[in-house]
């Protein structure tokens, strides 16, 4: 159905969806002139309406997946061929319009560079509010943000910018609270779900937050929740007008892979197949947390207490560090060499610059977290195979740098390698 297909056609413009390699062209189904026009990334476009006709199914189908996930009263959603990072971005240029004013966004602090970005490239002065630590967790510092809206005055801030998915210990933001103070302060409320969607508890705050607040959009990446490719996101909200202006703000077609990709995973998977996958990788987080619990007593650890974190897990590693101060960074070099991709291996004090911002104890969520720590989550398509390897690799990595440590510290000075002495 796209022109570039039809036997009689001859094209005369600058773009007819024309593809010297064949490989190429095979590898796009032949469908070259990917979605939207140059005014909206959700409008039909009639060189292509074969491309056009699977967005709309693609996006169709999405609001019907976010809606049996948790978010029953969602209204709109498309997909975007961009990541979370550039996606929030779009969300963010759009309120620009509606408050030219706002100079800030409010933002509770996690430690994912992307996150930041997103607002420093919309050309916004992000407003860190630290966590405040409540047990193991890192939870929203509600009474902070409540004082830098009176500070900052509601009319010069652009939104507040919350997080659902994340790496313990740091929790889901308190969506319900920041809502309502969004919504007493007329103030715009960007969500930033990242993997959200896999996880019942997210999607329920989500649900929670609109219900009693406000919350105009948020944001999934459609890698992270329907094992695709990286590349494409889900804007999605409650107020259908507001996700067109964001369609509408992206400049130029777009590429159709991130809305082909996702599709075809559906209608393999269907709903039934899908709801299996998050079933599977719920179950999976408590067998993940029961095996690194024990591994963590064994080894004169523990198991983070998180439970406010439905994916992400946290297990301590002071009694490591004690042995050696490199430690921490050297078991995350370890577990990577030997094929444990995903844990985070977290030491204290780590300084990190983003965009002229000084984070420090970056990683952790945290100015000074009271513990170094490991990350690992159960996340969708993981296998009970994955947990069990991670666990094995893990603590033979544990006894490896104890054993190594305790060598370096019963080591005598006349057991050290003395160099060769060569004649000059």
């Amino acid at each position: 159905m796209d022109s570039n297909n039809f036997l009689g056609n001859c094209g005369v413009g600058e773009r007819e969806g024309r593809v010297a390699s064949n490989l190429v062209a095979r590898r796009h189904y032949r469908l070259i002139h990917g979605i939207g026009r140059s005014g909206d990334i959700a409008a039909v476009q009639p060189k292509a309406a074969g491309s056009s006709l699977l967005n709309k199914l693609t996006n169709s189908v999405m609001l019907d997946v976010l809606k049996f996930t948790g978010v029953r009263s969602v209204s709109s959603c498309f997909v975007v061929p961009m990541a979370t990072g550039m996606s929030l971005t779009l969300c963010f240029l759009t309120l620009r319009h509606q408050r030219p004013r706002a100079r800030y966004i409010l933002w509770p602090r996690i430690d994912q560079k992307s996150c930041f970005k997103s607002m420093v490239t919309a050309g916004f002065e992000p407003v860190v509010i630290e966590n405040v630590l409540e047990g193991d967790e890192l939870r929203t510092d509600l009474e902070t943000v409540e004082k830098k809206i009176e500070e900052l005055g509601a009319e010069n801030i652009l939104c507040v910018h919350s997080t659902t998915s994340c790496f313990a210990p740091r929790v889901p933001d308190r969506l319900e609270e920041l809502a309502v103070m969004c919504a007493k302060h007329k103030i715009p409320h960007i969500v930033n779900n990242a993997y959200g969607v896999q996880s019942s508890k997210c999607m329920h705050l989500i649900q929670q937050g609109a219900r009693v607040g406000r919350i105009d959009a948020f944001v999934q990446s459609l890698d992270k929740n329907f094992m695709v490719p990286v590349g494409g996101a889900v804007i999605a909200g409650f107020d259908e007008g507001f996700i067109k202006e964001i369609s509408k703000m992206y400049p130029g077609r777009a590429s159709a892979s991130p809305s082909l990709d996702v599709l075809i995973t559906l209608l393999t998977l269907g709903a039934r197949g899908y709801k299996k996958l998050l079933s599977e990788r719920k179950e999976l987080y408590g067998h993940l947390a029961q095996e690194l619990k024990t591994l963590a007593e064994r080894h004169g650890e523990r198991l983070l207490h998180t439970p406010h974190n439905p994916i992400s897990l946290a297990m301590s590693l002071g009694t490591l560090q004690a042995h050696c101060e490199t430690a921490v960074p050297q078991l995350g070099s370890m577990l990577f060499t030997r094929q444990v991709s995903g844990a985070r291996a977290v030491p204290l004090d780590m300084e990190q610059v983003v965009s002229g911002h000084t984070f420090r104890g970056f990683m952790s969520h945290s100015d000074s977290y009271p513990c170094p720590y490991l990350n690992a989550a159960s996340a969708i398509g993981i296998t009970k195979e994955d947990v069990e390897l991670t666990i094995r690799r893990l603590d033979k990595c544990l006894k490896t740098i104890k054993k190594e440590s305790n060598a370096e510290k019963n080591e005598s000075p006349d057991d050290q390698t003395v160099p060769r002495q060569y004649p000059e």
